[in-house]
């Protein structure tokens, strides 16, 4: 009982701040307090003050009004929209027939403020560069099929690349596209190229082109691997657990060998995926495989022959 009082009465004492951690040269009490109205770190024992204008990097809550709503002051900024979210804007909800009544606006004064919400629009999107963003965010957002960090991220490939003038003399869909690739390619969670073409509506060739031009730009050289696919095609297969698992421990112990030089990761899965799928008794035709993993059969038979020579020689291997 003795013990947790001391360590109880230690913990109070020795109370630290991120920029404070040394004891108090007055006092030589570790037991600072941080002030967040007057921005001071000082010693909550003697009171000596040993930092000023400290930085509050927690969330803005501001009141210009007589009520107590102290709501944020607007979202946090975002690559998602070509102004980052940063621009006010005239909300045409509040210029309906009910809501304007609400608000005091009637008759003319509606028409005007529905004519002041249009040129406000038409004046943020007078700019070629901000028309570009806007478009390539609304694909982003529309076609991707990512999640919203994701989304963020390949906007932001987006932006980078555009600074750097790929967009020039390309189709922005396919600039788009090429980011939504990147971005979910650095996440380990990649999408086909076949996939991002139909959903962008651009030829496969020319994104194939784009991603490496953009590739180089932004410096992104992560290797895909076939284990990257499996978790995608496992689920799309609606298989059970048991064949993923399977289907990862074959590849770990085949992964080392040279037969997979130069063979598309994606169809390497495929095979993976349509071995363990049969070797757990949950058998998926050759033409279920190859549409999930975009491959021709022919190319799906061959991948399985490698791979059968490839799990015979590591068993020769275990065997001597």
């Amino acid at each position: 009982m003795e013990s947790k009082e001391n360590n109880f009465t230690k913990a109070t004492v020795e109370r630290r701040t991120i920029g404070q951690n040394r004891a108090c040269v007055d006092c030589g009490e570790i037991n600072w307090s941080q002030d967040d109205s007057r921005g001071e770190v000082y010693c909550g024992s003697c009171g000596t003050v040993v930092e000023q204008n400290v930085i509050d990097e927690g969330p803005e809550w501001t009141n210009h009004s007589d009520g107590q709503d102290k709501s944020r002051v607007g979202g946090p900024s975002t690559f998602l929209l070509a102004d980052k979210g940063l621009n006010t804007t005239i909300d045409t909800k509040d210029l309906l027939s009910s809501s304007a009544s609400r608000h005091g606006i009637v008759g003319k004064n509606r028409r005007d403020w529905r004519r002041r919400a249009i040129i406000d629009q038409r004046s943020k999107t007078r700019d070629g560069k901000i028309r570009n963003l806007t478009k390539a965010t609304q694909l982003i957002r529309d076609n991707s099929g990512l999640n919203g960090r994701l989304v963020e991220e390949a906007a932001f490939y987006y932006r980078k690349v555009e600074e750097k003038g790929l967009v020039i003399g390309r189709s922005i869909a396919g600039v788009a596209a090429a980011c939504v690739y990147l971005a979910a390619r650095e996440a380990k969670l990649p999408r086909s190229i076949s996939e991002l073409s139909d959903s962008f509506e651009v030829k496969e060739k020319e994104l194939k082109r784009i991603i490496r031009y953009a590739t180089r730009m932004l410096g992104l050289h992560h290797i895909t691997g076939p284990e990257e696919y499996l978790s995608l095609y496992h689920s799309n297969l609606q298989l059970p657990p048991a064949v993923l698992e399977e289907a990862n421990y074959i590849w770990s112990k085949v992964k080392n060998l040279d037969y997979w030089q130069g063979k598309k990761p994606s169809g390497v899965a495929g095979a993976l995926m349509y071995n363990a799928a049969k070797m757990r008794g949950n058998t998926r035709t050759q033409a279920e495989i190859c549409e999930v993993a975009n491959i021709s059969e022919v190319t799906l038979r061959g991948l399985l022959k490698v791979l059968g020579l490839a799990l015979k020689q590591v068993g020769e291997a275990t065997e001597n």
